[in-house]
């Protein structure tokens, strides 16, 4: 697999980037890069990149056909490319759980259907859907050249785990961009942050996540059950920001800019404040594609929980095929409505509101990491009533705390926070605006710290295993 594949990445992205940059002119640039993401695609999912072509071709002919025909013909074609688009998402992804549930509730045995995943599916189908429908609103006009089209759904550095691009933010950039040296250093920083978020902290953090949920539930007590939840909290926020970094900066190599994805969720003040901060392309896409069409917040109080509590069960259900994922959407759906209803609530709270947030979306991620919802209650349980336990949870626990994991945990925990902001905030206020010599010496610490990060990034690649990103199963 190309994502699991250490030294294909470490080859492909600067040979690809080098010959980039020696292409003529734009359009040599999209050809080639184009080649180069069906490429990278093809290298690890051989069969589904002709998924992916023909999901892009779809949503450009669909877009093509609005042009000069009636608004009954538009939507029927809407209608039509939205069953096609998500009725092929929905088979390669909810088939075998379709039908495990309803084995499950009538007793049947149904045989369960045993289909690949093809990686990245859920975030190039919202990029086509986005593209189309944007086309059906006048929002952008159809393109007429389907290379662009594709270029925009099949460009690598984010096709398989986002985030997720709308076609009218980077439609002008891939007509005209500039590879510019400052925004290659930048992006190369970038990239590097997000590759040692990875790398150096979500990966580690998984290692103790992944040992605490294999524990059956005599060997969880208290203490392992809260340092299991911790780390996994930890290893996905790293995990998915991280390759999000890493997309921004490759984008900006390129000539793209590409919206920012997370902007510190665990510092937010209230559940809607962490969605304001958490995955932002995709609450972006489900506000603007499916809550905002059902009505948003205009047609009544009643009718905006419901609408809420849909957007929320979709955004569960995307991210896999499993029961616990709805139940961690509608789970967070439930705390927006509360929060909606009770907007007071948090402002009371004062300080406290931070770990109202923390403990919250810690006890949402236990759900979300969980195989099944009877697991997930399992740790819940011992999170809170697993006192004593005796020596075998006693010794899950010290399993777990070896010095890389508390060094590594207490980094995380700083990381996770907008220390930089603050510092360099405290900064302006105590020394005024920033120099050309202090802004110098700044990107030199930078820079500095950057080749630190890769080097020790390289090492732990070379002495460990490679854990492919999280995000790579949506």
């Amino acid at each position: 697999m190309a994502f699991s594949s250490v030294p294909f990445l470490f080859a492909f992205f600067p040979v690809v980037f080098l010959l980039h940059c020696l292409m003529p002119s734009v359009r040599a640039k999209n050809w080639f890069l184009i080649a180069a993401s069906l490429l990278f695609y093809a290298y690890g999912e051989p069969v589904y990149v002709f998924l992916m072509i023909a999901c892009a071709l779809l949503n450009y002919v669909i877009a093509r056909l609005f042009a000069g025909r009636g608004e009954n013909a538009k939507r029927m074609l809407l209608i039509a490319a939205l069953i096609v688009n998500l009725g092929i998402l929905g088979v390669f992804k909810y088939a075998g759980m379709l039908v495990e549930t309803v084995n499950g509730l009538l007793g049947a045995a149904l045989p369960v259907p045993q289909i690949r995943l093809p990686i990245g599916i859920s975030f190039f189908t919202f990029q086509a859907l986005s593209y189309m429908i944007d086309v059906y609103r006048g929002r952008v006009a159809a393109e007429k050249r389907f290379s662009k089209v594709l270029l925009y759904i099949s460009f690598f550095p984010q096709l398989i785990a986002g985030p997720i691009i709308k076609y009218i933010d980077v439609a002008e950039q891939i007509d005209s961009r500039q590879v510019r040296l400052d925004r290659v250093v930048t992006g190369l920083r970038r990239f590097i942050v997000g590759m040692s978020k990875k790398v150096l902290i979500s990966n580690t953090m998984g290692v103790a996540a992944d040992y605490v949920f294999g524990l059956s539930g005599n060997e969880l007590g208290i203490a392992a059950a809260w340092l299991g939840a911790v780390s996994y909290m930890m290893q996905i926020y790293f995990d998915f920001s991280g390759y999000s970094d890493m997309a921004i900066g490759l984008g900006r190599m390129f000539g793209f800019d590409f919206q920012e994805n997370f902007h510190y969720p665990y510092a937010a003040v209230s559940m809607q404040d962490f969605w304001r901060r958490w995955h932002i392309s995709l609450t972006s896409w489900f506000r603007e594609y499916l809550y905002i069409p059902l009505g948003g917040n205009r047609k009544g109080k009643t009718r905006t929980w419901i609408n809420r509590l849909i957007v929320f069960f979709f955004t569960g259900l995307w991210h896999g095929a499993n029961w616990t994922f709805v139940l961690w959407g509608l789970y967070h759906g439930a705390f927006l409505i509360l929060e909606t209803n009770a907007p007071k609530m948090t402002q009371k709270m004062g300080i406290f509101r931070r770990i109202y947030v923390l403990l919250a979306v810690c006890i949402g991620f236990v759900i979300f990491r969980a195989d099944s919802v009877g697991q997930a209650f399992v740790v819940l349980r011992a999170m809170f009533t697993g006192f004593g336990g005796g020596e075998l949870a006693a010794a899950s626990a010290a399993a777990v705390c070896n010095g890389l994991f508390v060094f590594t945990l207490v980094t995380a925990a700083i990381c996770a926070m907008p220390v930089r902001e603050w510092l360099l905030a405290l900064w302006q206020r105590k020394d005024g605006p920033e120099t050309e010599r202090r802004a110098a010496f700044r990107r030199g610490v930078s820079c500095t710290l950057s080749v630190f990060l890769l080097l020790l990034c390289m090492m732990s690649l070379a002495g460990g295993t490679y854990n492919p990103f999280i995000y790579f199963r949506f």
